[in-house]
């Protein structure tokens, strides 16, 4: 953008100013301040306190249990989204607007929805349930059943938001670097995986904010049990119901932080991005020719 594009894009009399202050306000009120509160309420007690309730087994077992679940959803969503954007995207066949349509179950359906047939499947109730457990094998009040919910509830998000850029992207310098002679995963690696790089960073940024905030699901198949099944925000709630607020809030802040380098992260990766885009290139080189290992 121009220094005269962005000089008209300010607002240009006092009713588009209003506007301006009246949206940051709103955000201030509805973001800054809840955040604001959080952060004052965690520090109540000194920085001391913070730490003994940061410090609390029950409060580390709930972060290693949620960052066990991110670090087994991230994965195999990122997987599951690129497999299907591909298919989507580069193949027609019977059944693919029902496939797309099944991607957006998780959005329609509620996540305690969602737990709760997991439950019901997975747990003693069920032939399945039944079959596994007298195998050893626990899936609902257990890790394993957090993990399915969490993966359930975030699978649509890296496959959605890669769709609509591959269809816009197109398949022909995939076939062009297929015509000179690249292999699959030369074409995967050097030209769709750098034209879709940053919109796949961002569906893991989401996946992953999502994963670490779940609650409606996840609290359905983890029984909240103490030192066992209590993710952190399944822990908040479990705090704050328990009168311990200091610890409840402790636990929150911690969430917001995660939440906020998430946030960073992304819009670091961003910037690197808008200057990658604005630096002249040194020829006329292109993904193709990065494929085959010459030149297009």
């Amino acid at each position: 953008m121009n220094a005269v594009d962005h000089k008209a894009a300010r607002p240009a009399n006092a009713g588009q100013w209003f506007l301006v202050g009246l949206g940051l306000a709103c955000a201030g009120l509805l973001l800054v301040l809840p955040l604001a509160l959080i952060f004052a309420r965690a520090l109540e007690g000194g920085w001391a306190a913070l730490v003994a309730n940061l410090g609390a087994d029950f409060t580390l077992h709930a972060i290693g249990l949620t960052l066990l679940a991110t670090a087994i959803t991230v994965p195999v969503n990122l997987v599951f989204g690129i497999l299907l954007a591909w298919c989507v995207t580069h193949y027609d066949f019977r059944g693919r607007r029902l496939l797309t349509t099944l991607v957006d179950i998780p959005y329609a359906t509620s996540p305690v929805v969602a737990g709760l047939c997991y439950l019901v499947v997975y747990g003693l109730e069920g032939t399945l349930g039944k079959w596994l457990y007298g195998h050893g094998v626990q899936v609902v009040f257990a890790w394993p059943g957090i993990v399915l919910v969490t993966i359930f509830v975030t699978a649509p998000y890296v496959a959605r938001i890669l769709i609509p850029l591959m269809q816009s992207q197109g398949s022909d310098e995939e076939m062009a670097a297929l015509t000179l002679g690249a292999s699959g995963w030369q074409v995967f690696r050097r030209v769709t995986l750098p034209n879709i790089r940053w919109a796949l960073l961002y569906g893991v940024v989401v996946t992953n904010a999502r994963a670490v905030g779940e609650f409606g699901a996840v609290s359905v198949v983890s029984g909240t049990i103490m030192n066992q099944t209590l993710t952190l925000p399944l822990l908040v709630e479990q705090l704050n119901n328990d009168y311990k607020t200091a610890a409840a809030f402790s636990a929150a802040a911690l969430l917001a932080c995660m939440a906020m380098v998430t946030l960073v992260v992304k819009n670091v990766m961003e910037w690197r991005q808008r200057r990658r885009e604005r630096a002249p290139l040194p020829g006329p080189e292109r993904p193709v020719a990065a494929a085959t290992g010459g030149t297009a």
